[in-house]
């Protein structure tokens, strides 16, 4: 090849090397987005009882200090899952990388990846319209209130599943210098199982598995934080190792 033409192919990885950096900056808005939502949002902190009757989660959505909270919060906390979808489709890019003989890893966690953002969206409009028109007759604010939860919390599954494909795509990953360490693999199926409970969260309505609960509210949506930051920052280092490799490397053709 020319060198004209191992300069551009040089030049399109730096590129895109770079536009995988930009993507993963993004996650420091992503956690913003998702602290503030959990802080503005009057029913998370603390939780909602899911035995509250149809007149007492009526009055909390017709309470004046509560609804533009409400409102606003579900309007920025679609933002979360939108700004979600840059960090997992780059943890595809990734197993892309990997020293595998199929891309039906990559497939598949392509598919979770548009799973979980869209409840999470049903979730904040079921919130949102509940807050809508407070004057709605208490029975169907309790049926929003508890279409919002139970959406929020049982999403679950496609988290799960991405978090095995992740893991199953580490430990096949033979390369002399994987993409990812063995232990980000122990993580992901931790976390895992750490969700696991969320997913009957439609059998109680006290207790660990209430979706109030501290399985099901406090340990799923810490999980979820605690990967989000740990996902980013291996992230950050294998995307800067490469761009390091391929700016070490001038005189080899790198894939574009």
């Amino acid at each position: 090849m020319s060198d004209i033409g191992q300069g551009n192919t040089h030049r399109g990885a730096r590129r895109r090397a770079d536009g995988e950096l930009i993507l993963v900056w993004t996650l420091p808005v992503t956690v913003i987005i998702w602290a503030a939502c959990f802080l503005l949002f009057p029913g998370f902190n603390p939780p909602m009882s899911p035995s509250m009757s149809a007149e007492q989660v009526a009055a909390f959505y017709r309470d004046p200090a509560h609804v533009p909270q409400i409102r606003y919060s579900m309007i920025v906390f679609n933002w979360f899952g939108v700004c979600l979808v840059p960090i997992l489709v780059l943890i595809a890019l990734q197993i892309r990388r990997m020293a595998h003989r199929t891309p039906i890893f990559s497939y598949a966690m392509l598919g979770c990846v548009a799973g979980g953002p869209t409840l999470f969206l049903v979730a904040n409009v079921c919130w949102l319209l509940a807050a809508f028109r407070p004057e709605r007759s208490p029975e169907l604010t309790q049926l929003l209130n508890d279409f919002g939860w139970i959406t929020f919390t049982i999403v679950v599954p496609f988290l799960i599943g991405q978090g095995v494909i992740l893991s199953v795509a580490i430990y096949f990953d033979d390369q002399s210098q994987p993409v990812f360490g063995r232990w980000v693999a122990h993580f992901n199926l931790l976390v895992a199982a750490a969700l696991v409970p969320a997913c009957f969260v439609g059998v109680s309505l006290t207790g660990p598995l209430a979706w109030d609960g501290f399985l099901t509210f406090w340990v799923k949506n810490v999980a979820i934080a605690v990967w989000i930051i740990v996902m980013g920052v291996v992230l950050g280092q294998a995307i800067y190792r490469e761009r390091a490799e391929n700016a070490g490397r001038p005189d080899e053709l790198v894939d574009a």
